[in-house]
C-alpha cells in the first residue's frame, strides 16, 4: 500500500487555532503517520459513519479513509470534551 494524500476541510484550520502550539505539533506528526498507516493501532470507526478516530492526548482527529482514491480526508480536530458534539 502506498502513502495515502491528506486533504484537510477548510473547517480543520479554525479548529487548530485555540489549540496550543505543543500540541499542535503533536497532532500534525499524528496527520502524517496517518498517510503510512490509515488504521493505526488505537483508532476506532465511528458508529453511524464512515469515519474513524484516533487519539492524540486530551484532542480526537475525525477523518475519513477514501482506499480507492488512496485520500484521508481529515474532518474535524478537537478537544475530547467537544469532538463529539455539533
Amino acid at each position: 500500500m502506498g502513502r495515502y494524500k491528506i486533504v484537510f476541510r477548510k473547517s480543520v484550520i479554525k479548529d487548530l487555532r485555540p489549540i496550543p502550539n505543543r500540541d499542535v505539533k503533536r497532532i500534525l506528526n499524528a496527520i502524517d503517520a496517518l498517510s503510512e498507516e490509515p488504521r493505526p493501532p488505537g483508532c476506532e470507526k465511528l458508529s453511524g459513519q464512515e469515519r474513524f478516530r484516533v487519539r492524540q492526548g486530551n484532542y480526537r482527529i475525525v477523518y475519513e479513509i477514501r482506499d480507492e482514491e488512496v485520500v484521508i480526508i481529515i474532518v474535524k480536530v478537537a478537544h475530547r470534551k467537544n469532538i463529539y458534539r455539533r
